[in-house]
């Protein structure tokens, strides 16, 4: 169940959840006044003063909303539907924070899904996709370099960039399923995991690897990605 309007202002979740609660709201004002994808949304201004939430706040929301192609931010034109909105499935906004067993079966399950898909990017090399992926590692360096909180939306859309590169829709939407779904318990990942530099190291490593069109190393790099992350998880949360 999606919240309303009605849910912001006075009395506001707790601000780990507001931003999620909002993306969540607009997506529901999406479905529930038939918006189509590349209709265009009131401003940023508009839609924070509709919700009763400060500009930043909003503006933080879409982002999330467009990091999971749900809207999309034009510079200077304005918010618009974006072409994932009829799929999406947001988290519920009143789910406790993630615990690290799911965490961890989280990132097993992805383990299991990103590195054959991965090796099916390098052989396929969509060029949309190859071209975000690209996009997504000069956005996360300039996140790195600015320490810009939206590292985490940017990190991502690199792993969707991944799937979009290998041309299989279903395999794509299936990330997307798994963005969508489990946002929050990325955020609490890439905090655990909490080295960006090597991060960014490994998603350009496995970037050159699926331009190089060598798709055993890309399996490969990806698998050993994930189980790097993994592996760090465990330790912070035994700590």
């Amino acid at each position: 169940m999606y919240p309303s309007e009605t849910t912001f202002g006075p009395g506001q979740p707790e601000r780990r959840n507001l931003s999620n609660d909002l993306a969540t709201a607009v997506a529901a004002m999406i479905h529930r006044e038939s918006l189509q994808p590349g209709d265009q949304l009131d401003s940023v201004k508009a839609l924070a003063e509709r919700f009763q939430v400060a500009v930043p706040t909003m503006r933080e929301a879409l982002r999330r909303l467009e990091a999971m192609g749900g809207v999309l931010l034009r510079h200077g034109s304005g918010v618009y539907v974006g072409d994932n909105v009829r799929r999406m499935v947001l988290p519920n906004p009143l789910s406790p924070k993630p615990t690290g067993g799911v965490l961890i079966e989280l990132l097993e399950a992805r383990l299991q899904i990103e590195p054959p898909i991965a090796a099916l990017a390098a052989t396929v090399r969509d060029p949309r996709g190859v071209g975000s992926m690209r996009s997504t590692l000069d956005e996360a360096q300039r996140c790195i370099a600015e320490g810009d909180e939206q590292l985490w939306l940017v990190n991502l859309n690199f792993h969707r960039a991944i799937a979009a590169a290998g041309g299989n829709t279903i395999l794509a939407e299936v990330i997307d399923s798994i963005v969508f779904v489990h946002a929050e318990e990325q955020l609490e990942i890439l905090r655990l995991h909490g080295d960006q530099e090597r991060d960014f190291t490994e998603h350009r490593q496995i970037t050159e690897l699926i331009e190089e069109g060598d798709a055993q190393a890309a399996r490969r790099a990806m698998a050993e990605h994930l189980d790097n992350v993994i592996q760090i998880v465990r330790r912070r949360l035994s700590d």
